[in-house]
């Protein structure tokens, strides 16, 4: 891969975004490249950690490629269609970020389950600037990580949100010195618990509305499981 760096683990998966020069601006490569880590993590699940290499997590779209693209090319959803794919991923997302997660970027880790940041952390959406609109996740993703309020300052009044707004706002988790490490430490504790549990626990969240249906048969299933029996029993006989 040229965009990418991929490390693939026993349990997760790695991907470094490597166009530090362009502060891993997100071009039409490196949408196919992470198309494709996204096929591998859907085939054998594993949780997925984004980063990006040097000072920047994502400072964008490639906006050479994003000038020259057309109506059709908008009709078809390039990016949105990715970010949608990672949102669903089955097993946790983390994004650990450092200075600028702008437009594209930004709706990259949005797509993220959780992000981690460093101090020099900004996020925001400048499209309007550029004559479009933030249309690759943020008008929907945004507004339920932070509230409509916050996301309109951002999407509508060209607000960028540093380390401690984003903390403060929900949109981080932590902000530490080094958030590889933290991600890293993060999904540690993640894996020890039961996948599929950790699976429809991401279904029920992620859909929409109230579905007390659904937290009742995910619950059933789980009830089910030998996991179950097993982890439970260890807990009890603990005590």
């Amino acid at each position: 891969m040229n965009t990418l760096v991929v490390e693939e683990l026993a349990d997760r998966v790695v991907v470094t975004l490597v166009r530090e020069k362009q502060r891993n601006a997100i071009d039409a490569e490196m949408i196919s490249e992470l198309h494709e880590v996204c096929a591998r993590v859907e085939h054998d699940p594993k949780m997925l950690l984004l980063t990006g290499q040097g000072d920047h997590f994502a400072g964008g779209a490639d906006i050479s490629q994003l000038r020259a693209r057309t109506r059709d090319d908008a009709l078809r959803g390039i990016n949105r269609n990715l970010f949608d794919r990672i949102a669903a991923l089955p097993l946790p997302t983390v994004a650990a970020i450092r200075g600028y997660a702008l437009g594209g970027g930004a709706e990259l880790s949005y797509a993220c389950d959780i992000r981690i940041a460093s101090s020099t952390a900004v996020f925001g959406n400048p499209e309007p600037g550029l004559g479009i609109m933030a249309a690759a996740g943020a008008s929907y993703r945004l507004p339920t990580l932070v509230g409509v309020s916050v996301a309109k300052q951002v999407l509508l009044g060209g607000r960028t949100l540093d380390a401690e707004a984003a903390l403060c706002s929900g949109l981080v988790m932590d902000v530490v010195e080094n958030p590889l490490a933290a991600a890293h430490a993060l999904l540690d504790r993640v894996a020890k618990q039961a996948p599929l549990a950790l699976k429809l626990t991401k279904k029920i969240v992620d859909a929409p509305g109230s579905h007390p249906w659904a937290d009742d048969i995910a619950q059933a299933v789980l009830f089910e499981t030998e996991d179950k029996q097993r982890r439970m029993t260890a807990f009890l006989e603990k005590k």
